[in-house]
């Protein structure tokens, strides 16, 4: 298992709750920028391969970016698509967590749960 990738963004809410989820939990993770270091194209490529339901799992259909795109997602191919994510890293629904084997996006506590398992007992918080 690699080590726990976490692509965010500062600004974005569901970035900020699942860093904090992460480091409340004393989970370990290697963050990346997704806008300073955006994916590679290989990166991607993983990225989607560890999908559910492909392209719609990843790319943020709600975003000012992808509604200006203007052009029909579905038209193009992977190769095509995986290019156009590189140079647009906006299009991508954030946060996305990676093990290399499992992959969570958006902040999903179960989810997050599910990811790091093997890597961590939970602390249960109580109110």
């Amino acid at each position: 298992m690699e080590a726990l990738k976490f692509y965010s963004y500062p600004s974005c809410t569901s970035c900020r709750r699942t860093k904090s989820w992460l480091t409340t939990q004393g989970i370990k993770f290697d963050e990346q920028h997704l806008f300073r270091e955006t994916p590679t194209v290989d990166e991607l490529k993983q990225i989607l391969t560890l999908t559910t339901s492909g392209i719609d799992e990843i790319l943020a259909k709600r975003s000012k970016e992808f509604k200006e795109l203007n052009i029909e997602v579905e038209d193009l191919t992977v190769s095509e698509f995986l290019q156009l994510v590189n140079e647009k890293p906006k299009l991508l629904r954030r946060p996305i967590l990676t093990d290399g084997e499992k992959l969570v996006i958006g902040y999903n506590e179960e989810g997050l749960k599910g990811l790091t398992t093997e890597q961590h007992e939970f602390k249960v918080k109580i109110s």
